[in-house]
């Protein structure tokens, strides 16, 4: 019997981190029974952000997959990433919910259930680990670890005491960001293992290059389990390479018992699997010591980068990654990981693509500041909590305390659309976009997001490497283009947010076998006639200060307001989606609606008038 174990991340955070979470099931399934011979401890298959991304670009029934990795798996026990009280959304939800996603989670394949919340408030993970034993299956309490003034050793080893408490099975130190050093490794399992008797496991991400060193003095420690990613997906901001590992330990006491041979077909298939997700790539691979200061996850490193580039900002990485840890300051050091981490990032994406901190504050760091998480580890901002709330109440009990139970509620809401218990958990997870995933997986009409021909990888047209800024001679005048964002659409036609000449203006691109042409608005010089509106939208461009704008391009997820209503300045009128996130968009002045230019679902962008407001 080995002494020391592997889990293997290849099926859920190696293409989380690598590839933004795009592997699609069918891309799994053909290599299952090679990885369910080799005798890992499991295989990390699911949670964390592949049930958003099946449901929001996949176009996959998460619940599906996980049912076929269970038969593809017959003999690996199913790992998943649970995020507490908040499963797998942004929010907390009610504990009948809770107790539901987790019974029907064991009852399609989950075998064991790593839990942890972004706050280590141990409040937020009860009610998910009584349930995790109720159903029979293996409850891992997962520590989230951080450094900060008020991050250290003692700390965390109250949180494993309070773990071995609530009855988990075992440990796990959640190093998200890579930040873990060898000796702190050794310090911390050895207090971990001298305070609770349980078996401890280590999970650290490669980006700042310290992983493999961690993950031996974590053994020498006393830790029993590694994670780690096949060669196809490893490092750089996913996990330490598990041929490398297994390789370090043989013919140790450590050996994990594992042949080195049996990982190379494996490893082989997922290089060519990973060729096909090649527009997804993140371009941060290697090892970045950036991320000891900035703190930022594997994952995160991945979403940030795609979130700037549909921003068209990607350049803007470097501020982003200062203005983080600043932020993360500003909200109590919360340790960076879902939902904080995209709480903290993309509320300093923010801060920097509008050049103004906390001018705009989305809705999830609202709810932070006012204890809606859970306790914050260490003091808050009170000017920034000031901006965000106001003198709002802040609550101190447990935030689902305050949650009435939901699933009768959300089975009524998605009635006739619902096929299943497992579809209503779908839609408590993401309402909207759940809830247009099942209307199109009942119509047949689900579409996944293209996969462009890895032949067009290294081409000219290929979207990855088209110029964004550049010049056009048109007619003997020149233009000076720069493009400033993208915009999500159809898999014919998505808008792109481009600068002509300093005058910002959005235009729709469509695949050339559906581009129908139009030369209606042809002017004769061979320029566009003027319209006075931004784009292909019809909106006005705003020109005086009723007119409402927001600061991000995005998707209206709520109107607040009508026609004729009477407003007062700074009162929320529109919820905004960038980046995963909800944004309010507030009244520019006192005064009533008079012209409401968007409706829910409608794509926005910056220089586009919202709405227009009648001064008082």
């Amino acid at each position: 019997m080995p002494n020391v174990f592997i889990t293997d991340l290849v099926l859920r955070d190696g293409h989380q981190s690598l590839i933004a979470t795009r592997m699609r099931t069918e891309h799994m399934l053909p290599i299952c029974a090679k990885l369910d011979a080799i005798g890992f401890w499991s295989l990390e298959a699911w949670g964390g952000a592949t049930f958003d991304a099946c449901v929001r670009f996949l176009k996959e029934d998460p619940w599906e997959r996980l049912a076929k990795l269970r038969k593809a798996l017959p003999n690996t026990p199913i790992q998943m990433l649970l995020r507490g009280q908040n499963l797998l959304g942004y929010r907390h939800y009610a504990d009948d919910v809770v107790r539901a996603f987790i019974q029907k989670s064991a009852d399609n394949g989950v075998d064991v259930f790593r839990v942890f919340d972004a706050m280590n408030d141990l409040r937020n993970m009860r009610v998910s680990i009584e349930a995790i034993k109720k159903a029979g299956k293996h409850a891992q309490g997962a520590i989230a670890y951080t450094t900060s003034p008020v991050h250290d050793i003692p700390h965390f080893v109250a949180l494993a005491r309070g773990f071995a408490e609530l009855g988990c099975d075992t440990i796990t130190i959640k190093d998200m960001a890579g930040l873990l050093t060898p000796s702190v490794a050794y310090e911390l399992v050895k207090n971990i293992r001298a305070a609770t008797g349980l078996p401890v496991h280590n999970h650290s991400h490669a980006t700042s290059g310290l992983a493999s060193m961690s993950h031996l003095k974590a053994i020498e420690a006393g830790a029993t389990v590694i994670d780690t990613c096949i060669s196809a997906f490893s490092e750089g901001s996913s996990h330490p390479t598990t041929e490398t590992m297994v390789a370090a330990l043989a013919n140790t006491e450590y050996d994990t018992g594992i042949k080195l041979s049996d990982l190379q077909e494996i490893a082989a298939y997922f290089r060519e699997v990973r060729k096909l997700y090649w527009q997804f790539e993140s371009n941060f691979t290697g090892v970045d010591p950036r991320v000891l200061i900035s703190q930022v996850p594997g994952g995160m490193i991945s979403n940030l980068s795609n979130q700037l580039k549909e921003q068209g900002s990607l350049s803007r990485m470097d501020d982003v990654l200062a203005e983080i840890p600043l932020v993360r300051e500003d909200l109590g050091f919360p340790p960076l990981v879902t939902p904080t981490s995209q709480i903290v990032g993309s509320q300093a994406v923010i801060n920097v693509l509008t050049g103004d901190r906390y001018k705009t504050i989305t809705n999830e760091v609202k709810l932070y500041l006012q204890g809606r998480y859970g306790e914050a580890p260490g003091p808050i901002n009170q000017t920034v909590r000031e901006l965000a709330i106001g003198d709002q109440e802040i609550i101190h009990c447990r935030p689902a305390d305050l949650i009435p139970d939901e699933m009768e509620k959300l089975k009524s809401e998605i009635e006739g659309v619902a096929k299943s218990e497992e579809d209503v958990l779908t839609y408590a997870m993401f309402p909207d976009i759940g809830h247009t995933f099942l209307q199109e997986r009942n119509a047949n009409t689900l579409s996944p997001e293209v996969l462009l021909p890895v032949s067009e990888q290294n081409s000219n047209s290929a979207t990855r490497f088209a110029a964004d800024e550049f010049h056009i001679t048109l007619h003997g005048e020149t233009y000076h283009i720069r493009l400033t964002g993208t915009g999500h659409g159809s898999q014919s036609e998505r808008p792109y947010y481009v600068s002509v000449d300093g005058v910002t203006e959005e235009v729709f691109v469509e695949s050339l076998n559906e581009i129908e042409v139009s030369t209606d608005n042809a002017a004769p010089n061979g320029k566009a006639k003027s319209t006075g509106k931004s784009g292909n939208s019809g909106r006005p461009r705003p020109t005086h200060r009723g007119h409402v704008t927001t600061a991000m391009p995005g998707n209206i997820v709520e109107v607040l307001i009508r026609t004729g209503q009477k407003v007062k300045a700074g009162d929320p009128v529109l919820v905004i989606e960038a980046m995963k996130m909800e944004n309010e968009i507030q009244a520019s002045i006192s005064g009533t609606i008079i012209n409401l230019f968007v409706a829910k679902g409608d794509a926005v962008t910056p220089d586009q008038a919202l709405l227009e407001i009648q001064p008082e």
